[in-house]
């Protein structure tokens, strides 16, 4: 094996073990690689599908109209089941001596002077397809040493494709997972109380999703989850149309509900489907902080339908990060809702009570509320009333729960004593 050839070899091999290669890359490095060794005009990575051997990758420079990616041809038709049953070898350095391969059509057809092709066999042991070599003229100084550079090659391009079949079959897998729950709601909502800090009385209820379904994860895991398997927007109108079931049972006027909503999901157009027939000023959107906006004036385009006709407006998780400010800046929400890591504390630390003043300040001179969340024990729900916080929500004042136990909290004589 040439020294250089042999070092491109380890440098693929490295590279495609610490998967720092994108899918493909790999296999179309060795392609040119081997071909370029061998002096050979045409190399090809194919797969077989049903009677079909298709070329999945192709190096052959200026012979694209002899073969390119995507095309194929019946394997009744070319070398590779001869090769496997051993009726023709693997390496052929003169077709015209190999009475199978002179007597073939392809052979003419397709100008095939000398041949070299090894399988390429998947994990499980079968075989994928063929790593391929050929030239237009015969060339008796191939030799066993070339063909165990071919299957060197042979065995990268395994590695690479077996890859790229595991990562296909995660995505196909979490697609299904993700399919499955949304079609049979495999998933609950949770509902957590948002108080009305001055009077101690609540005001409205945050919807939360919780998945009980395999695998475990948090929610958060699960939403990202369906955004990377393109669900992100179906699983969130799901949730959203659970969640505003609450709507049907006794929830007296003007207690809201509050639902989470990505940006592409409102983008996206379906919202107004979700909220249809219910009393859309007791409905709070909360647009996530941490989700990047690409567009900001597609996003108010489609947030002003939802808002003229009574849908307010919430941004959740503000002061967590800049893009948060660029949410509050841009889209001039009803309601800004101070991060638990805001919140968290605040009656110990300068810095958040400085930070969170900031943020009412600007509450109030822009028209919007104040929801802090994350509030855990009466000396935080002090400081930020002392600060002049209208809203709050935390486990202080109320764990997330079932319908009919936020229902409790409605129309009662003690619920003074839980804000206490």
């Amino acid at each position: 094996m040439a020294e250089e050839s042999k070092n491109v070899l380890l440098n693929l091999m490295a590279s495609a073990a610490d998967g720092n290669s994108p899918g493909g890359a790999t296999v179309k490095r060795a392609l040119a690689v081997i071909r370029s060794h061998l002096g050979m005009e045409v190399a090809y990575v194919s797969e077989f599908v049903d009677n079909q051997s298709v070329f999945r990758e192709v190096d052959a420079p200026g012979l694209e109209a002899l073969i390119k990616p995507g095309d194929s041809r019946s394997l009744d038709d070319v070398y590779c089941r001869h090769i496997l049953s051993g009726r023709l070898p693997e390496l052929i350095p003169d077709t015209a001596a190999n009475p199978i391969a002179a007597a073939m059509p392809i052979t003419k057809a397709a100008n095939i002077g000398s041949h070299m092709s090894v399988p390429i066999r998947l994990a499980d042991g079968s075989t994928y397809g063929m790593f391929c070599c050929l030239g237009f003229h015969a060339n008796p100084t191939l030799n066993q040493r070339d063909l165990g550079m071919m299957k060197a090659f042979a065995e990268l391009a395994a590695f690479d494709i077996n890859r790229d079949i595991d990562i296909k079959k995660a995505a196909t897998d979490k697609v299904a997972s993700i399919n499955n729950v949304i079609a049979s709601n495999q998933f609950t909502i949770a509902y957590q109380p948002i108080w009305n800090v001055a009077t101690n009385r609540p005001v409205g209820l945050e919807c939360l999703a919780r998945f009980p379904a395999q695998p475990p994860r948090s929610p958060d895991l699960w939403f990202n989850e369906a955004a990377e398997a393109g669900l992100g927007a179906e699983l969130e109108l799901a949730a959203i149309r659970m969640a505003l079931r609450a709507f049907d049972t006794p929830l007296p006027a003007p207690i809201y509900l509050a639902v989470n909503a990505s940006p592409a999901t409102v983008v996206g157009g379906d919202l107004a489907a979700a909220f249809a027939g219910l009393p859309l000023d007791r409905i709070v959107l909360e647009v996530t902080e941490h989700a990047h906006v690409a567009d900001y004036d597609r996003l108010v385009k489609a947030l002003a339908p939802l808002r003229q006709s009574g849908v307010r407006l919430a941004i959740d998780d503000a002061g967590a990060g800049y893009s948060g400010l660029q949410h509050i800046l841009q889209l001039r929400p009803d309601i800004i809702k101070l991060d638990m890591s805001l919140t968290r504390h605040i009656d110990l630390d300068p810095a958040r009570r400085a930070l969170a003043a900031a943020l009412i300040a600007f509450a109030r001179d822009t028209g919007s509320q104040i929801v802090a969340e994350g509030v855990e024990t009466a000396s935080e729900l002090k400081t930020l009333a002392t600060l002049g916080v209208q809203m709050a929500q935390g486990y202080h004042l109320g764990r997330p729960m079932a319908l009919d136990s936020a229902a409790v909290l409605f129309g009662t004589d003690d619920t003074n004593a839980r804000v206490a």
